[in-house]
């Protein structure tokens, strides 16, 4: 068994992705803040920022509950015991690290702060190379056709 079917990652990479792209943000935002939109767009913005961070927490849930009725890993490091298609993911292959995208989104329009935006774009593509492509070849190794069945169905991130 080789070391991709046994677990896609050394490194839990997209939980410090994330929380870097956080800090970092907000410590940009303080020492080098960009402009904002003014009323009435800001409180528009604000309150979509509110819908995507709940969305954040209901997306984030639902599927950790789909994976533990499974029975398979949640921890980005643990490799697949089940092949998982439903509740969440049956939309995205990746629920997870999409809700985390939705909380950088929603924090940098309920704080008005567009370097979250700039930081979301680059967690993005790093949690792409580092976690989900990786990611993608365990399943893939580990359940074959059934897999790629399931790629073509259900797109990578919405």
């Amino acid at each position: 068994m080789s070391d991709h079917e046994r677990q896609p990652a050394r490194f839990p990479w997209p939980p410090v992705i994330y929380l870097a792209a956080i800090a970092i943000a907000a410590t940009l935002g303080i020492f080098y803040p960009l402009a904002w939109f003014g009323p009435p767009l800001s409180d528009i913005l604000f309150a979509i920022g509110c819908l995507l961070i709940v969305g954040f927490v209901i997306l984030d849930v639902q599927a950790m509950r789909t994976l533990h009725k499974a029975g398979t890993a949640i921890l980005p490091t643990r490799g697949a015991d089940a092949l998982v298609t439903s509740g969440p993911f049956a939309v995205s292959r990746n629920p997870i690290y999409l809700g985390n995208s939705m909380i950088l989104a929603g924090i940098a329009l309920v704080s008005g702060n567009p370097w979250f935006l700039v930081l979301l774009v680059i967690a993005c593509f790093l949690t792409q190379k580092l976690a989900i492509e990786p990611e993608e070849r365990h399943l893939a190794l580990r359940f074959g056709k059934k897999y790629r069945d399931y790629q073509k169905r259900v797109r990578r991130w919405f």
